[in-house]
């Protein structure tokens, strides 16, 4: 018989604690072994019952989520799904608890708690059950090694353009020709954040037009990709629909919206649309990797990182088929394997690669597209 799956459950709401003890314990497969109301509670709780999961609030009384994880990594560590609420001021602690190894994040709905709770069981079960699989020697290996590069106004200027500036005119404009025909598309889910910290700020200001799915909840889109934009030398923005894909900008697909690549002429653009999810996710990456490979075809990179589920797999592989160049990150620096390995399998990738060396592959890419191999 499968071990259960322990977890402890910290929220200073009793509902809430209440709730999510019944929804976990539906499943044969879930263990509840305790419950804290704030983190002090927690810490012996921890100690005492040495959970495979925790689930982690982060605005308590007495001390705030981020700051106990920070010390639960640290002295004890654990495997630990954020459920925050959908306020800017979670959605930044939010982030903050992911830099300090939490695994995922989901958002703790405001109004009509035990509805709105009950109607995600079944999703909050996966999560847990994914977390639980997670390589806890990974997650804190990857959360000793992310170091946020620095950026400056100087630096984010596009070194393109300063070249290009000194090249005669019709060189320019036939190297801004391959350039703005150039598109990067990403996919990620489960320790993707962190991932996407370490890979963008290690690309060129001047990178291709860049667009993102990262499944995440409303608002914490916005948050992540303010944070993101602090650390890369290039523009990086919540998508917007209509938005301009070009070079030295990226743009990550808002929560609960699906992001498509559309093409008027010689210019790319986003269009943002609310069909139903899909793979259980909204933004989802097949949406955007199937018309990556229909409007830019052999154009495009794609590159599928760390993440659970299958999604982005079927894109990939029809972007592979239209002539694009897709990279997937290895298992071993994965948090999870998922979305990565499904891509593998299916026959849509090019090359396997550790995170740390996706950049360089993705450089050569770069010059090889730009004409200058």
């Amino acid at each position: 018989m499968n071990k259960k799956i322990r977890v402890l459950i910290v929220d200073d709401s009793s509902i809430v604690r209440t709730l999510l003890t019944k929804l976990l314990s539906a499943d044969p497969g879930i263990e509840v072994v305790g419950t804290a109301p704030d983190p002090y509670f927690a810490r012996d709780k921890l100690i005492e019952l040495k959970p495979d999961v925790m689930t982690l609030d982060i605005e308590m009384p007495r001390m705030d989520g981020v700051t106990f994880l920070e010390k639960v990594m640290q002295h004890f560590p654990v495997r630990t799904i954020i459920i925050s609420s959908l306020s800017l001021k979670g959605s930044e602690l939010a982030l903050r608890a992911l830099e300090a190894g939490a695994v995922d994040v989901m958002t703790k709905p405001a109004i009509d708690v035990s509805q709105s709770l009950l109607a995600l069981g079944e999703e909050i079960r996966q999560r847990v059950k994914v977390a639980a699989n997670v390589n806890l020697d990974r997650l804190i290996e990857r959360k000793n090694n992310v170091r946020p590069a620095e950026t400056s106004t100087v630096k984010a200027q596009s070194s393109a353009v300063r070249a290009l500036g000194q090249l005669p005119s019709h060189v320019t404009g036939q190297a801004l020709s391959r350039t703005t025909h150039q598109i990067l598309a990403i996919a990620s889910s489960t320790g993707g954040t962190e991932a996407l910290k370490e890979l963008l700020p290690k690309l060129p200001s001047d990178l291709p037009g860049t667009v993102i799915v990262q499944h995440m909840p409303p608002v914490f889109t916005k948050t992540f990709a303010d944070s993101l934009q602090k650390i890369c030398p290039f523009e990086v923005k919540e998508a917007e629909n209509g938005d301009r894909v070009i070079p030295g900008r990226a743009l990550l697909a808002p929560g609960n919206f699906h992001m498509e690549l559309t093409r008027s002429g010689a210019f790319y653009y986003v269009r943002l649309h609310q069909e139903p999810s899909l793979h259980g996710v909204r933004p989802a990456a097949d949406y955007l990797m199937k018309s990556v490979a229909k409007v830019a075809g052999n154009n495009a990179i794609g590159v599928v990182l760390t993440g659970m589920g299958k999604d982005g797999a079927e894109g990939l592989l029809s972007m592979k088929q239209a002539g694009s160049y897709n990279i997937a990150q290895d298992e071993n620096s994965c948090v999870v394997f998922g979305m990565p390995k499904v891509a593998i399998d299916l026959g849509a990738i090019h090359i396997v690669s550790p995170l740390n060396k996706i950049s360089a592959l993705l450089f050569e890419q770069f010059r090889v597209r730009m004409g200058a191999a």
